[in-house]
């Protein structure tokens, strides 16, 4: 790596090199190195650096989050990079914007350096701001550097210099951007990379293949059954070496697998203790009780017996933070998901094993089968049988995400969040499971929060002599900050002491009369003087946690023994007494569940599909909502979403919704909402034939007859459109989804035209023997010869007809730009109407408004 001759690029920087599998001793000696020639103070760590060393710092170099005092670091707002930050400054000469170079996983395109080819501006403006936006790089330009090409085909100029040059660069459609943007994680590229992806020629029950998860190794359960194996001797185990460690006695676990791992981690150079205020990791089981709850006040890091197996297999420290079950897990469920039934679909390998685990861990139930008493399925992607069976069910079908963000939020969160619901093409959400971490400020708010508020507590350190013990932690978070310990740690290969520089590090406001007092003990002495005050306020917790510890049989999780007299009182009756012991009361709860399990449903009587139902519209009204789902379903009325399940339709007018539209196809019987009505005040099934929806200004406005539709719907059978061929330009009006679920639903085929692919020369009409019963202007014209394009008269839009009637004549079809009030008036009549009147052209658009 090249250095600029003379610079002070990095004059007033000191840098903080830390050492991992990633970055070597050697790689961090050769960054130092350049570091101090272009005046900057490096300093090497081979663990993590102290809490007090944070006024000796203005960057850290790291290649992962996964260091001890990282949330110290982050919250003292100390920028963190990759060692790309280094050479990326040198190469433009200047400090570039470390959140770039971040090596936190939630900035998942922190990796991505993009460059665009042929693709339209505002598809550009938005991909550029999403990278930059998640952690990104933007490259006008094709350099070396650059890990994406996004375009639409293999053919671009950037494209084929990629090829020429036989460049790493990734040549993708602008879809995966999309899709990742949509799940707010970072998918695999490969079923969208040109020349051939994976997402426009594969079919939809083509296998999804799905790889290998490392996140979730060694993280699938917070309990594991037994003690790993080390892949280390005890005295390779550098992990543990210098820490104080308490094994807390909610780990329910034997004597001899305590004695087993006390061994362990003393043969691997740690101190086990007995003392909450000693240790500065703390292993527990549940997140209640005093331990738990002291040593997070005291900001010790805090985690369970699978973090610790996790460290002892892999020799390698891991946050607790970072995989949800490395952390305590909560004996309450989260609120609202008690009684909750989930089965899961499509999951594979350990991440299933992992999604069972967070399910039992958040308070529901984990199914193996899918049956109608189920309330929700997580699937990875949306094809299977048990997804159709979970939609026709009515119930309600997520993505992993679901899960992941209740359980780190403590909160169910809306199924109806887009991000839920989302399921990409081609892609096993299996690859992207466990990378979801615990928030600490909710951990906070909901487990061990102060008793009093206050002002920002200074964070605890004991009293000391000249040598720090590992545990003794100084913050001034207001967040919960795992405590770190303190490896020995290499000396400083920077310049020499007296070299004047000026830089924003604290330690360079020393006043000269003081030059002999250094930093740290400055620190260290004011950390000291706050953490005495701060023990005082933990006084009673102290001496309740000691007082326990006295008791035969120890401490149990919730600070008192279940033989306590004031624990629980008991009724007068003995034949109603209420059992003291936790697994008594979920008995009683098992007992009550199954009495209302004996409560059976009545027979699904119709699949009705709703639509513009006024009193369900808007958030205020959702708790309604899904108290009349349920009435409803008591009364034998399943509601679907799906059209091809609806056996009826129910709406206030005729519209042009996209879920109306669709069920027309399928010729339900339609009635009016005020059919829902009546059923929930009367508390019974009634006859949909009582209320029939009856819109004659309307049908007078749409040119239709719904009782004319609903026949000719019976006679297409969902043919209405088989053998059409329909493009849809890309930012039209209502959106491309909606419209090609028309097509689909009335047999036809329906297609992205972004002007820039090429026509495929085949359509399903070519591909059948079916009736032809086609018009076209002149009435003589079969659809299998045209092709058609659902446009508006929008500039934007026109300029794309050219290349429309271009490649349709290159496949010898006729192309015809039509409005979409052509398909959507075929879709609501159920019958085929001439193009020629809804045919847009560029006159038309000189003449436009817009």
């Amino acid at each position: 790596m090249a250095t600029i001759e003379g610079s002070k690029l990095f004059e007033q920087c000191r840098i903080f090199i830390l050492c991992s599998p990633e970055i070597s001793l050697e790689t961090a000696e050769q960054l130092a190195a350049v570091i101090e020639e272009n005046s900057g103070e490096p300093s090497i760590f081979e663990s993590s650096p102290e809490k007090t060393d944070v006024i000796e710092c203005t960057h850290i170099v790291s290649s992962t989050i996964n260091f001890q005092s990282y949330d110290y670091f982050s919250n003292a707002l100390i920028p963190i990079v990759k060692p790309a930050w280094i050479h990326t400054s040198l190469s433009k000469r200047k400090l570039v914007n470390p959140r770039h170079y971040s090596p936190d996983p939630r900035l998942f395109l922190n990796d991505v350096v993009v460059t665009c080819g042929d693709i339209p501006e505002g598809d550009k403006d938005a991909i550029i701001g999403a990278v930059l936006a998640k952690g990104g790089l933007y490259s006008p330009r094709l350099t070396a550097m650059v890990t994406h090409l996004v375009d639409l085909n293999a053919d671009s100029d950037k494209a084929r210099l990629v090829k020429a040059k036989a460049m790493r660069t990734k040549i993708v459609l602008p879809h995966w951007f999309d899709d990742c943007l949509k799940l707010g994680q970072r998918i695999d590229e490969k079923p969208y990379m040109l020349p051939d992806p994976e997402i426009l020629r594969a079919g939809p029950n083509d296998p999804i293949r799905w790889n290998e998860n490392r996140d979730v190794a060694g993280a699938s359960a917070p309990a594991p059954r037994d003690m790993p194996t080390p892949t280390s001797t005890p005295n390779q185990l550098k992990v543990f070496e210098g820490q104080q460690i308490m094994l807390s006695e909610d780990l329910e676990i034997g004597s001899h697998l305590r004695q087993s791992i006390e061994a362990v981690l003393e043969q691997s150079g740690a101190t086990v203790t007995s003392k909450v205020e000693d240790a500065n990791w703390v292993v527990c089981k549940f997140r209640k009780g005093i331990v738990y709850r002291l040593a997070s006040r005291l900001d010790k890091v805090v985690g369970n017996l699978a973090w610790l197996y996790y460290m002892m297999t892999f020799n390698t420290y891991t946050r607790p933070l970072s995989r949800p079950l490395h952390y305590p897990v909560s004996p309450d469920p989260i609120p609202g998901f008690k009684g909750l039934k989930i089965s899961l679909s499509n999951y594979v390998g350990e991440a299933r094993i992992y999604l069972e685990n967070l399910i039992a861990a958040s308070g529901a139930e984990c199914t193996k089968t899918l049956r109608q008493e189920n309330t929700h399925l997580i699937t990875a992607h949306g094809t299977s049988e048990k997804c159709n069976a979970a939609r026709e069910w009515g119930l309600q079908v997520v993505n992993h995400l679901w899960l992941e963000d209740s359980y780190a939020k403590w909160k169910e969160q809306p199924v109806s969040d887009p991000r839920y619901n989302h399921f990409p093409l081609r892609t096993n959400l299996s690859d992207i499971v466990g990378q979801k971490m615990l928030d600490p400020v909710v951990l906070k708010q909901v487990f061990y929060a102060e008793e009093s508020a206050g002002p920002a507590r200074p964070m605890q350190i004991k009293d000391q002599n000249t040598t720090q013990s590992p545990g003794e932690d100084e913050d001034n978070s207001s967040e919960t900050t795992q405590g770190t310990p303190q490896p020995a740690k290499k000396a400083s290969r920077g310049p020499s002491e007296k070299r004047a520089l000026q830089t924003p590090a604290r330690s360079r406001l020393i006043p000269e009369n003081k030059e002999n007092e250094t930093p740290s003990s400055t620190s260290s002495r004011k950390s000291k003087d706050a953490a005495t005050a701060r023990l005082h306020g933990y006084a009673d917790d102290l001496a309740l946690y000691e007082k326990e510890k006295k008791r035969v049989g120890g401490v149990v999780y919730g600070g008192r023994r279940v033989s306590d007299e004031d624990r629980v009182k008991l009724a007068h009756n003995p034949k109603k007494r209420r059992s003291a012991e936790p697994q008594d009361e979920s008995d009683d709860e098992e007992v009550v569940d199954t009495k209302r399990q004996k409560r059976t449903r009545p027979p699904i009587s119709m699949h009705l599909m709703i639509t513009g139902y006024q009193k369900w519209i808007g958030k205020a009204n959702e708790k309604k909502q899904d108290a009349d789902k349920r009435h409803l379903r008591d009364l034998g009325i399943m509601l679907v979403q799906d059209a091809r399940r609806c056996t009826h339709l129910a709406a206030p007018t005729i519209l042009r919704t996209t879920k109306f539209v669709n069920a027309l196809a399928y010729a339900p019987v339609i009635m009016s909402t005020e059919f829902v009505t009546n059923c929930l005040q009367q508390d019974k099934l009634l006859d949909p034939a009582d209320f029939p929806l009856v819109d004659k200004e309307n049908e007078k406005k749409y040119k239709i007859s719904l009782n004319k539709a609903a026949s000719n719907a019976k006679k297409n059978k969902n043919k209405l459109l088989n053998g059409y061929r329909i493009y849809c330009v890309e930012d039209i009006r209502g959106g491309f989804e909606a419209f090609k679920s028309i097509v689909d639903a009335n047999g036809g085929e329906c297609l992205l035209f972004r002007g820039r692919l090429a026509l495929a020369n085949n359509s399903r009409r070519e591909e059948s023997d079916d009736e032809e019963s086609d018009v076209d202007d002149d009435g003589d014209d079969r659809a299998q010869h045209d092709v058609f394009l659902l446009s508006s008269t929008e500039p934007k839009h026109a300029r794309l007809w050219p290349r429309f009637r271009q490649v349709a004549g290159e496949i010898k079809k006729t192309a015809r730009i039509v409005r979409v009030d052509w398909l959507l008036d075929m879709a609501m009549s159920q019958e085929l109407r001439a193009a020629g009147n809804y045919e847009i052209t560029e006159d038309m658009v000189e003449d436009a408004d817009d």
